[in-house]
Formats: C-alpha cells, sequence, structure tokens
C-alpha cells in the first residue's frame, strides 16, 4: 500500500525540477544530426529510484513491522502525457500477506497541463502481493492537481478504491482476526484518501523542507488477511520533514517525523494484529522518526 508521500517519495518528487533550455553545445557522446545541431530529445523518458528506510509507513502505518525497507520503482512516461510503472517494498507483520511477503504497485496514468502554473495527473494503482491471497489484491483511481505558489511546490490529491473484497470487513475485531474465525466472510467495502503536500527549498543549502496531511475513510474493522486501509475506519495521518541532496551525486537523504491520530484506546479492538510482532502490545500508527537513503536515476 504505496504512500506517495513517503520520505523517500518526497525526496523524488520534489527534487525533480526541470532544467531550463540553453543554447549551448552538446557536450561528448551526445548524439547530433548532420547539421551538427543536437538531436531532438526521446519522446520516452525512464525514470526511477533504489531506497533504504528504517519503516515502511504506508498513509501512517508501518507495513514493515516498523524494521527497514527496501524500496525501487521504475517509471516510463510518453511526451504525450501518457505513462507507466511500478514500485515495490518488503512486508512484515501487520502488512504481510503470505507469499513473498513483498508488495508490488502497478500503476498507469496520464499527466496534463491546463495551464503553465498547474499539473494534473490522474491514473491507477493495482495494489499486489505477490505469491499471497487473491483476495486481498486491489486497485485503486486517483486524480492530483500540483502547482507552485511563490517558493512552495504544492500538491492537492484524492484516490478512491471502490468496494472491493481486500478492503471488506471480513474480521470486527483483532480477537475473531486471531481465532481465524470470519465474522463475514466475502464482506467488500470502499476506500476514500485525500491529501495535501507542501515543499520548499532553503535558499542558499541543498534541503529542501517537507510536509504531508492526510485523511482515510473505509473500512472499520479488519479485512481478510486481518489487516485495513483506514485502520479505525477514519483517521488523519501527517508528516514533517526535510531533505538533504548530496551535491554532485544522486543521492537524497531525508528525515521526517511521521505520526497520526490513532491512539491506542481507539485501536485496541484492532490488537492483536495491529502491534509490532503482532503481540498485542503497543501500536504501529505511533509517532515514529523515519530516516531514508534515495538513489535518483
Amino acid at each position: 500500500m504505496r504512500l506517495t508521500t513517503t520520505a523517500a517519495g518526497l525526496a523524488l518528487a520534489f527534487a525533480a525540477v526541470p532544467a531550463l533550455a540553453q543554447d549551448i553545445p552538446a557536450p561528448p557522446g551526445v548524439a547530433t544530426d548532420t547539421t551538427g545541431e543536437t538531436a531532438p530529445p526521446s519522446p520516452i523518458t525512464v525514470t526511477g529510484s533504489v531506497a533504504l528506510a528504517s519503516d515502511y509507513r504506508f498513509r501512517g502505518v508501518s507495513q514493515s513491522d516498523e524494521q527497514l525497507a527496501v524500496q525501487g520503482g521504475v517509471t516510463v512516461a510518453h511526451e504525450s502525457g501518457v505513462y507507466g510503472g511500478f514500485w515495490a517494498s518488503n512486508l512484515a507483520g501487520w502488512g504481510t500477506f503470505g507469499g513473498a511477503n513483498m508488495e508490488l504497485d502497478l500503476l498507469a496514468g496520464f499527466k496534463f497541463k491546463p495551464s503553465e502554473a498547474a499539473t494534473v495527473d490522474v491514473g491507477v494503482t493495482w495494489y499486489m502481493y505477490p505469491g499471497g491471497f487473491n483476495n486481498t489484491d486491489f486497485f485503486e483511481p486517483y486524480a492530483k492537481l500540483s502547482g507552485t505558489a511563490g517558493p512552495l511546490s504544492l500538491t492537492a490529491g484524492v484516490a478512491y478504491a471502490p468496494k472491493q473484497q481486500a478492503l471488506g470487513n471480513y474480521y470486527l475485531n483483532g480477537a475473531s482476526a486471531a481465532a481465524g474465525v470470519y465474522d463475514d466472510e466475502g464482506d467488500k467495502n470502499d476506500n476514500l484518501y485525500v491529501w495535501g503536500d507542501a515543499a520548499a527549498g532553503v535558499p542558499g543549502l541543498p534541503l529542501t523542507a517537507k510536509a504531508h496531511l492526510g485523511y482515510s475513510n473505509g473500512n472499520g474493522g479488519l479485512g481478510p488477511f486481518a489487516t485495513s486501509v483506514a485502520p479505525t475506519g477514519e483517521y488523519w495521518d501527517w508528516l514533517v520533514g526535510v531533505d538533504f541532496t548530496v551535491p554532485n551525486t544522486p543521492l537524497t537523504l531525508g528525515v521526517a517525523y511521521v505520526d497520526t491520530d490513532i491512539s491506542r484506546r481507539d485501536a485496541a479492538y484492532l490488537q492483536p494484529s495491529f502491534s509490532r510482532g503482532q503481540d498485542g502490545t503497543g501500536q504501529i500508527a505511533d509517532a515514529t522518526v523515519l530516516f531514508s537513503l534515495t538513489a535518483a536515476f
């Protein structure tokens, strides 16, 4: 369950500022036509990243049992605005769905500029878990609007997953899940996520300050594998942090404070599922400081 605004993701999203075109000779190795001018750019662009994160937080909730996560993805985009790609991460604990204990997100969409100041991005993400249970896979269409306001880069987004079994209320509580007894097998539910992101460069320094606020509304119980895209049914998550772009390298170091308004009392009925090691103590939506190292290509 990919969070568009994890510390690693934000580092890439706001570091990718297009350079201004200049009339300069092509450097060695760059193709030129017979007149000596630079050849036109390819209509296809391939970008990607790999990252090491201290935790994989999806909308504020740990998917890696508060352990290290190795993540990466590739996006192929056409000059028309059409794009497709994938993103993957290891999982553990609450985020485990059997099989390879891995999340693989397939995405496709279309990006366009209705004006010079704004970019619209519409698409769909298919969340899948290779080798796991089929009824835990689901798709989620999304729409994002991005732009700038002075030094700020701003994004507002909405993602709505229609009714699917992966989002259903299979277990009414953690006790039923621990006993392996479905309360409503085959139930289907939907999920809504609305978010906003902001980022700004620090003048004179290779630093980018960032912030995120998200709202989830969905299944208040547990899905077919004792997890939920919206634990407790309705909650808020947020992130504030800073990214440091290592000069003359593709590397970005990130640190962020991540939290939700899910209290231990609110999440008590989800136990033992909603805890590190699924031992019923604590919970995996507590505040944390998230560290990441990302390499873009």
